[in-house]
């Protein structure tokens, strides 16, 4: 996981890596004949049920809390007269459910059209609109932060400027890496657009994720409306909204676990036009994702989006320190702390759970041990999609915010923030279910090129060899690395010899 692998010597350490290189492009480990005979087409067992149990537990139970809330308020002030229990929180101006919900239902819509018109024009301009993903997040960040001083919300002015700087230095950091990246990337458009079959996935997963969101804007339109104070209502949406991003969570990784097997399918199988493609797979992997693996997308989805931004973050802050040893230092701790967390939370696992069924911890584990043992870590490392597909969702949630946030400011200012904040996280999860079918092609690709490296050459040369001579390049690098430790480490170790103490 670190860049500073250990080796015993420099010339060792180039050896290792060329073999390393060898390896990754005449292994085989899996055939056609043995894709035939894959954990897709065999009986699977249930894992992590008490994960699955739990989320269905939470949102049986967060939907009857969210019909109380909404209905309290809805045509008449307190129709469940339960204003008696908020009478120690500060008393506000109150209002009507229906009042505020039309705000989510523009929410929704403006979410839902942004996601279709990134995934259409992916699919036609991927390379500009990758391009706009990374750039123009940062513009707007900072001029979201400006809007929110000129309203003297110091708060949130404050928050949104250092996204924006955080954004700018991660995008600095990675600036050389965006070309492969953007090559990842097309690559991965270019196969899910062979796929009618998981846009129609997502679309209907998007349909269940609207249905849900208009039971929890109503919930959070009666809290928005309700007479508590300000600090009550924030509480309420807090504890809203984290449940709104798991749900969306879960959603998005079911929708990521049924096109990531669809397209491990037509990779082993060389097209989904074979004769030896199995049939109805995708049924077969609607089912499995629902049933016995559901579980262990539920587990997965709590900790894995937090952890994986926490690695972006972490792996740019560090290419730019320099040589600052006490602060490098620093960084490298939470550094291998956080790689420990990713060998058992990455979105990698997702493919191995469509494919074998496995638990996701396991999953995850088998995923990240087969890149380090084939030398693709490297490769995953190096490449930013993840990173580009997140700031294409984060700035479709903040265009989702801004409407909203907007017509509530003509109308109502004081609950402005309310409604522009909850109202981009729904953006957000919207725009990246559309997002996830491109993800769920790359990291599939990604698993194909470490279990045979044949089957990204048989679906496309080129890009077979552009991945391969980028993974060379990256394990020479990480071998440059390895000698100058070692021999800043053999220096020191001079140096206090000849220290008299």
């Amino acid at each position: 996981m670190n860049d500073f692998n250990s080796a015993s010597s420099p010339s060792s350490s180039d050896s290792a890596s060329t073999a390393t290189v060898d390896q990754a492009v005449v292994r085989s480990r899996i055939s056609v004949d043995a894709g035939q005979t894959l954990a897709m087409e065999s009986p699977r067992h249930w894992h992590d049920v008490f994960w699955s149990g739990l989320f269905i537990i939470h949102l049986v139970g967060l939907g009857l809390v969210l019909a109380v809330l909404g209905l309290n308020r809805y045509k008449i002030s307190d129709r469940l007269n339960i204003d008696r229990f908020t009478n120690r929180f500060l008393e506000n101006q109150s209002g009507l459910t229906e009042t505020y919900w039309p705000l989510y239902a523009l929410a929704g819509g403006v979410g839902t059209v942004l996601s279709w018109i990134w995934l259409l024009l992916l699919g036609s301009t991927a390379k500009q609109m990758m391009k706009v993903s990374v750039h123009i997040l940062t513009t707007y960040l900072a001029v979201v932060s400006v809007l929110c001083f000129w309203s003297e919300q110091f708060f949130w002015g404050v928050t949104f400027a250092i996204g924006a700087a955080l954004q700018f230095l991660y995008v600095i950091s990675v600036v050389d890496r965006l070309p492969f990246t953007m090559l990842v990337l097309q690559k991965g458009v270019k196969m899910v657009w062979s796929l009618p079959e998981a846009k129609r996935v997502v679309c209907a997963f998007m349909l269940a994720m609207l249905l849900w969101m208009g039971i929890w804007s109503f919930g959070a339109a009666g809290v928005v409306a309700s007479s508590m104070g300000d600090g009550g209502r924030w509480w309420l949406l807090m504890v809203l909204s984290v449940s709104l991003f798991w749900t969306g969570a879960v959603l998005c990784n079911t929708v990521h676990v049924i096109v990531s097997g669809m397209v491990f399918l037509v990779l082993i199988h060389d097209g989904r036009e074979a004769a030896s493609m199995p049939r109805k797979s995708v049924l077969k992997s609607l089912r499995y994702a629902l049933t016995t693996s559901f579980g262990s997308i539920c587990y997965g989805s709590l900790f894995t989006a937090a952890i994986r931004t926490l690695r972006w973050e972490i792996r740019g802050l560090r290419s730019k320190i320099g040589k600052n040893e006490c602060l490098l230092c620093c960084v490298d701790f939470l550094f291998n702390l956080v790689e420990t967390l990713v060998r058992f939370f990455n979105k990698y696992a997702y493919v191995q759970i469509a494919v074998y069924g496995k638990s996701f911890n396991h999953s995850a584990r088998d995923a990240w041990e087969l890149f380090q043992s084939t030398g693709v870590e490297a490769l995953v490392a190096y490449d930013c999609s993840g990173a580009v597909l997140l700031m294409g969702t984060l700035f479709g949630g903040l265009i989702t915010g801004t409407c909203s946030g907007v017509w509530a400011w003509f109308k109502w200012s004081d609950r402005m923030l309310m409604v522009g904040s909850t109202a981009m996280l729904m953006g957000m999860v919207l725009v990246g279910m559309a997002m996830v079918i491109v993800e769920s092609a790359v990291t599939s690709i990604y698993i194909c090129y470490a279990e045979d490296p044949l089957l990204i050459h048989r679906w496309d040369p080129e890009f077979f060899n552009q991945l391969s001579e980028t993974l060379h390049q990256r394990l020479q690098y990480r071998s440059s690395r390895v000698r100058e430790v070692l021999t800043h480490s053999r220096l020191d170790g001079q140096m206090q010899e000849t220290i008299p103490i």
